[in-house]
């Protein structure tokens, strides 16, 4: 799978990745109108409230999809932002995985998921694989990637892995998140002076070895662009480990913070925006776009994310090939 997302970056000169992760303030005010009104005329199980909300995210994942397919490679459907609005919100995070990949993306879902083994063999056949009922089996959510929380350690990673090899899909583990707090744990320093997240880097090298496709594995590690000297160090440790990079944009970092993520070649890392895409009309240099423009914003900021992360790859030598 991983060569699969490479081809992507490659063709369309783009190793971004752009963050579905809806929140309400982020959904114009005609579009809630206009789920309102949808849903005014069903019948439902389910509360009106929430299947509104539901609605409301699905028009604008489905606009933002159309007005950025042509440019990036991949989305990132965030399920928390999803679960939030109950049984009608995870139909639409079913409905996008679904929109996304008839538009001809890749589809990384940002689950972080990792339990003991049996719970994590539901969560990678839930996300990744199939489920088998009486004697077929199905696709549930059909991610093609989904990211993974490595802190119950191998026997909750591994699961993943062989769901990956038998279905031809990825996942990106957690090593050094973007997050300001994620120093409290993952830079503690072991006795022999490594930081927990150097421990977990050499950890993904080594699983990744079990799930090679060409030069890269299709175990991935997330490594936030916050932290671009912990980048560094990780991109060294992991040669052949692909880097998902959130924190680009709205938590302070750009294109000359990331250039080390990358290999020569100006692949080996694909880098997340997500409110700084899918919500730019409400920044003042998009704002001219209007609430009715919201999708036509969210490709300007794309266009401009991709000439950022490239000119900063060129001054560095390593423009995409």
């Amino acid at each position: 799978m991983i060569s699969k997302l490479i081809d992507g970056i490659r063709a369309k000169k783009a190793p971004v990745v752009v963050g579905l992760d809806p929140n309400l303030k982020f959904i114009p005010a005609e579009l809630m109108d206009e789920a309102k009104r949808e849903v005014a005329g069903r019948e439902s199980v389910y509360d009106e409230d929430l299947e509104t909300a539901a609605e409301a995210v699905w028009h604008f994942n489905h606009d933002i999809i159309d007005a950025v397919a042509d440019l990036v490679p991949a989305v990132k459907p965030q399920s928390a932002m999803y679960e939030q609005f109950g049984i009608p919100g995870i139909v639409t995070f079913w409905k996008t995985i679904r929109y996304a990949h008839e538009k001809g993306l890749i589809v990384i879902g940002d689950v972080k998921r990792g339990d003991i083994g049996s719970t994590s063999e539901a969560y990678a056949a839930a996300h990744l694989g199939k489920i088998g009922i009486g004697g077929t089996k199905t696709k549930v959510f059909d991610e093609d990637f989904a990211t993974v929380n490595p802190y119950l350690g191998s026997d909750g990673v591994k699961p993943f892995i062989d769901v990956c090899n038998e279905n031809d899909r990825g996942i990106f583990v957690l090593v050094k998140t973007s997050n300001p707090s994620s120093g409290e744990l993952q830079d503690l320093k072991m006795a022999d002076g490594r930081a927990v997240y150097e421990v977990v880097g050499e950890y993904v090298n080594e699983w990744g070895k079990l799930s090679m496709d060409g030069e890269y594995s299709n175990i991935g590690a997330v490594v936030g662009a916050t932290y671009p000297e912990q980048g560094k160090v990780l991109r060294k440790l992991m040669p052949h480990t692909f880097i998902l990079v959130p924190g680009y944009g709205a938590q302070g970092a750009k294109g000359s913070d990331l250039t080390d993520f990358f290999d020569d070649r100006g692949l080996g890392a694909i880098v997340n925006s997500s409110r700084g895409i899918i919500a730019a009309y409400l920044k003042e240099k998009y704002q001219g776009f209007g609430p009715e423009g919201f999708a036509e914003a969210a490709r300007a900021a794309a266009e401009d994310m991709i000439e950022d992360i490239g000119t900063a790859l060129e001054k560095a030598g390593k423009s995409i090939r």
